[in-house]
């Protein structure tokens, strides 16, 4: 585990109030130097209010933030955010619209020889792929091309900490996967220490080292994105990161767990729930990944409805109690709608809910 003084950004049971309304409680996490961080979240949830305190655009009512062990917001206190030192990269890009690529790139950096702002402009439109358009206007960019504009002005100035405010939501599906795989490789290369808002748990999954979900105001679980998916702390994190479904359990003692699919030894489950007892009713996590087809097993399930995917269907598949499961299963399996298939289960990590 780190240590409290391994931290770059750290926030103590932050709060966030309008008028007397509290519309975030108690939150706390930390991120290392050149971490990314992730606030995953369904509309409404605070994680965009959040981000405004860590930028210091919003007071905090109760805890305190500290960026590279110096308190930047605490009760009654915030250092204005220009001397913070924290980069943004907004929803609509932002760019000048009267300024070329280039000019919007150096627009933040103060205090630097025209020589040496040309270097540090250019090294950064060399590394998002954008030397050639450097003197192109932003209305001539598509719109990938106009974030890493945007992505390169908020770096330009060597920020302690760059914020993403839903960078890729106004891109297309593809171009999302291919922006944020390049994104995080600049952070990463630049040794950026980033955090990031989203409500696509797929843009999560691609750029962030941690993930904090938040739901009404509250954070949730702080943890890996393998560990937020494998072992969520609640069926809220569980309904929310990853699909899967829930089915209906008894424990038959306070490791094992009968379902219609077999009995199952719980191997990792969530720390919450570590009271359930012999004889619980509870609800059992699975996945699409813990169903397996397999034609020669005995245990068979109906396709009830299919989503080609391409590389694979993703079939919703139901079970003798008549139950529903998921399956993601190779796409020259072509099975058709009421078609019963051989499953087999591969569960590495039981996770039960009461």
């Amino acid at each position: 585990m780190s240590t409290e003084a391994e931290h770059y950004l750290s926030l103590t049971n932050v709060g966030i109030a309008y008028d007397s309304e509290q519309v975030l409680s108690g939150i706390s996490f930390s991120l290392q130097r050149g971490e990314i961080g992730c606030l995953l979240g369904p509309s409404g949830c605070g994680k965009t209010s959040l981000l405004r305190a860590i930028a210091g655009f919003e007071p905090v009512s109760e805890g305190s933030i500290t960026l590279n062990k110096k308190t930047i917001s605490q009760k009654r206190y915030a250092l204005p955010p220009e001397q913070r030192q924290i980069g943004m990269v907004f929803q609509d890009y932002a760019l000048f619209p009267h300024l070329n690529v280039i000019e919007n790139v150096k627009f933040g950096l103060h205090g630097l020889s025209r020589s040496e702002s040309d270097t540090r402009s250019l090294y950064l439109l060399e590394q998002i792929g954008l030397i050639d358009k450097k003197l192109v206007m932003p209305h001539e960019l598509s719109g990938g091309e106009q974030q890493r504009v945007a992505l390169a002005r908020a770096l330009a100035p060597q920020p302690k900490l760059l914020l993403l405010d839903e960078p890729f939501s106004n891109l297309d599906v593809e171009l999302r996967d291919s922006l944020g795989e390049q994104v995080r490789g600049l952070l990463k290369q630049t040794q950026t220490t980033a955090i990031m808002v989203t409500h696509d748990q797929h843009e999560a999954f691609a750029m962030a080292d941690s993930i904090g979900v938040i739901e009404n105001g509250a954070l949730l679980q702080w943890d890996s994105a393998y560990a937020i998916y494998h072992q969520p702390i609640n069926a809220f994190v569980a309904d929310f990161v990853g699909q899967g479904v829930m089915l209906h359990g008894q424990m038959i003692s306070s490791t094992e767990v009968q379902t219609t699919l077999g009995c199952f030894e719980r191997k990792s489950i969530a720390a919450t729930i570590d009271n359930i007892q012999a004889g619980d009713q509870v609800k059992v996590l699975i996945r699409p990944d813990d169903i397996i087809h397999q034609d020669s097993s005995e245990l068979t399930a109906k396709v009830v409805a299919r989503h080609f995917r391409g590389a694979e269907f993703l079939y919703h598949l139901e079970l003798d109690n008549r139950e529903r499961v998921l399956a993601l299963v190779p796409s020259h399996h072509d099975h058709a709608i009421n078609e019963k298939i051989g499953i087999r289960l591969e569960i590495d990590h039981v996770v039960v809910f009461k």
